[in-house]
């Protein structure tokens, strides 16, 4: 099939027309979250992009599998390999078990996907699930010379892989390294770049998820589990390889040396990479502890669709600050569709072509384009509105039911007294559909009807 769709690859840098290796079966990785702590927003602003990329997919006719990690261990407090266990810590300060935290919230997670009406994975692989799967992708690369030991780990040796630094265009000679540097110091390395595909834990050290391997207790390094579930699950090479553009120097670069040496074959045909979200100039991040939850939303009256809808006002690539008065438009402008579907319940159904809405967003997500031009649709019709939901996911339709036979009972009497002049009851049983969350406009064509909120 003739592909509509063109995406960035963050490997040649371009924009370039998607060809996949099987249209039937678009193999899709998306890097998940480490399950330490509750997801904020600048968390699923990537998830919500990379919905966007599968509902284009398959509005192109395309097949999808996608699989999507949790990193329920081994994902330490730097980028580096040093620094406590992420789910060590989070069961430290919570005082709960590791298994414990990691259960806790991947069920966080899990219940705020499904609230942004996110496409499911078809698998979502825990890390833990993978670590016979990692002992052999290290077991190979140790066969093939790629590796050596240390008194804390086995490490990847980036000079016997000599394209280490493409991917990223990183300049390792002139790179500063240490604390202000991309990977922390230690001086057993052969060289600062190389990173551990597997941790021992050191003696005295309190680490609850081990396993024996090379003759003493330890865990796999961040990087190897989603090479192993990538390849377990999908095989080499698949076509998309999603993430965050904070993966590309160091989690992606290091998948990419680990994967290709072990396999010898390409990981990923295309790489797509979302930007931040930032807050007053900051990113969003669980260390600076400055990033709104779904739940702090929802106290402030907006919905997770909210937060979707102001999400895929911007494009993937663009960095963008979140403000809650951004927000609050976003949530008018879906009331304001959401009111475009009421009109339609209303007999006042047009015509509109959808086709151009799916032409803006195949061309590299281009999300914030196909809005303004479903702005710029008068009503439509019930189809068209059909259409953006199963693309967006918003979920207008869902949230704009068509009215009760109680609430079209109560607009007939309403009309009906307006007709007779008996405006203290035309207000009462306004004031009854206010409490309902419909308002009604008085025109010269009669009444019509909306939703408040």
């Amino acid at each position: 099939m003739e592909s509509k769709i063109k995406l960035y690859n963050t490997l040649s840098h371009k924009v370039e027309t998607f060809s996949p290796f099987n249209p039937a079966e678009v193999k899709i990785y998306t890097c998940g979250p480490t399950v330490y702590s509750q997801p904020h927003i600048g968390n699923f602003a990537a998830y919500i992009y990379w919905d966007l990329l599968v509902r284009t997919l398959r509005a192109n006719g395309y097949g999808v599998k996608r699989v999507l990690n949790l990193t329920d261990v081994g994902h330490l407090t730097s980028d580096g390999d040093d620094g406590e266990d992420k789910l060590e810590k989070g069961a430290r300060e919570s005082h709960k078990t590791v298994w414990e935290v990691a259960e806790y919230y991947i069920n966080a997670f899990q219940k705020d996907f499904r609230a942004l009406n996110l496409v499911e994975p078809d698998v979502t692989a825990r890390a833990t699930d993978y670590i016979k799967e990692d002992m052999e992708i290290v077991d190979l690369l140790t066969q093939k010379g790629y590796t050596y030991e240390t008194s804390d780990g086995i490490y990847f040796d980036v000079s016997k892989f000599p394209k280490y630094a493409d991917f990223a265009r990183l300049d390792l000679e002139g790179q500063e390294w240490g604390a202000s540097g991309r990977i922390e110091l230690n001086g057993e390395k052969r060289n600062s770049a190389d990173f551990a595909v597997w941790k021992f834990i050191q003696p005295g050290e309190n680490h609850a998820m081990r396993w024996d391997y090379f003759g003493r207790p330890g865990y796999p390094g961040w990087h190897l589990e989603c090479s192993s579930i990538i390849h377990s699950i999908l095989g080499e090479t698949i076509d998309i390889h999603t993430g965050g553009i904070d993966h590309i120097p160091v989690h992606h670069t290091n998948e990419i040396a680990q994967a290709e040496a072990a396999f010898e074959k390409k990981l990923a045909k295309y790489w797509l990479h979302c930007n931040h979200l930032t807050s007053n100039g900051q990113k969003i991040s669980k260390s600076l502890k400055n990033g709104y939850t779904l739940a702090n939303l929802e106290e402030l009256k907006f919905s997770p669709l909210d937060f979707k809808m102001w999400v895929l006002q911007g494009h993937y690539q663009s960095e963008r600050d979140f403000t809650l008065e951004n927000l609050s438009a976003a949530q008018t402008r879906r009331l304001k569709w959401r009111n475009m579907i009421a009109r339609c319940y209303q007999g006042q159904e047009t015509d509109a072509d959808f086709s151009e809405i799916l032409v803006a967003v195949s061309d590299n997500l281009n999300s914030p384009q196909a809005f303004a031009d479903i702005d710029a649709v008068s009503v439509a019709n019930l189809d068209f509105w059909r259409q953006v939901d199963e693309l967006f996911g918003l979920g207008l339709l869902d949230d704009a039911p068509r009215l009760s036979t109680e609430q079209n009972e109560i607009i007939e009497r309403r009309r009906l007294a307006r007709e007779q002049k008996d405006y203290i009851l035309s207000d009462r049983l306004r004031d009854q559909l206010l409490e309902q969350g419909i308002t009604i406009l008085d025109t010269s064509d009669g009444q019509i009807w909306q939703y408040t909120a």
